[in-house]
C-alpha cells in the first residue's frame, strides 16, 4: 500500500518528467517548449514546498523560486512575442537562428 507523504512526492516527479518529455519531443514550437518548462516548474515548485514543509523550514525561498519562475516566463513570453513579429509565426523550422 501506498502511503499519502510518498505519493504526494511521486505526483510532482511525474510532471517533471512530463514537462521533460514534453520540452524533448515538442521542440518545434517556441509555445510548446515554454509550455512544457513551465510545467515543469510547476513541479518543481510543488515538489519542494512539500519537501521543505515535511522538514519544518521556512517556506520563503519557496515564494523566492516562484518569483523567478513567474519572471522566467514572461521572459520566455516577451522572446515569444519578438519572435512572431520578426519571422511570423513561431516554428523553429521556418528561420534561420544564425542571421540577424
Amino acid at each position: 500500500m501506498v502511503s499519502f507523504s510518498s505519493m504526494m512526492v511521486f505526483i510532482p516527479m511525474v510532471m517533471i518528467f512530463c514537462g521533460m518529455w514534453g520540452f524533448i519531443t515538442y521542440n518545434k514550437h517556441m509555445l510548446n517548449s515554454l509550455l512544457s518548462l513551465e510545467f515543469m516548474m510547476l513541479g518543481v515548485f510543488w515538489l519542494m514546498s512539500i519537501q521543505l514543509t515535511l522538514v519544518g523550514s521556512e517556506i520563503y525561498f519557496s515564494l523566492f523560486f516562484l518569483t523567478l519562475a513567474a519572471c522566467e516566463g514572461s521572459l520566455g513570453l516577451t522572446m515569444l512575442i519578438l519572435v512572431v513579429r520578426s519571422h511570423g509565426n513561431d516554428v523553429f523550422s521556418s528561420f534561420n537562428l544564425l542571421e540577424c
